[in-house]
């Protein structure tokens, strides 16, 4: 018996080329998004608050849960990195409205982020239902 094959998604990021990743992988039910910052990765320009970057990030995510069969209503886990603790209200705030009532295990940091520019970067994991 051998497993399914797992799945690579891109999204187009320069950092995925650079750093070598993908944006999510699909291992059976399982979805892991890596670390996506608000950024639009055609233009290379980021937003101007932690707000609005959180919701490109998660548009970004949402894309490639979307990919993988899946939604955020499927997201289990949450890892939140904000290198300014002054914006951890206003993007727990969308990460609330975004997420609804799925309510996921989160873990917020404030800590610099490798990507000059980015107020936010989230990585999630998720499990399809059946």
């Amino acid at each position: 018996m051998s497993a399914a094959p797992r799945t690579f998604i891109q999204s187009g990021s320069r950092w995925e080329e650079l750093a070598g990743y993908s944006r999510a992988v699909v291992d059976g039910d399982w979805i892991f998004v890596s670390g996506t910052v608000g950024q639009d990765f055609a233009s290379g320009e980021f937003l101007d608050t932690a707000e609005q970057q959180c919701e490109l990030a998660l548009d970004t995510i949402e894309g490639a849960l979307a990919q993988a069969q899946a939604s955020l209503a499927d997201v289990v886990r949450v890892r939140v990195y904000v290198p300014d603790r002054g914006d951890v209200i206003a993007v727990s705030g969308v990460l609330k409205r975004r997420l609804g009532d799925n309510r996921p295990a989160n873990t917020t940091l404030c800590s610099a982020l490798a990507v000059e520019g980015a107020k936010v970067e989230i990585e999630v994991t998720a499990r399809r239902r059946a």
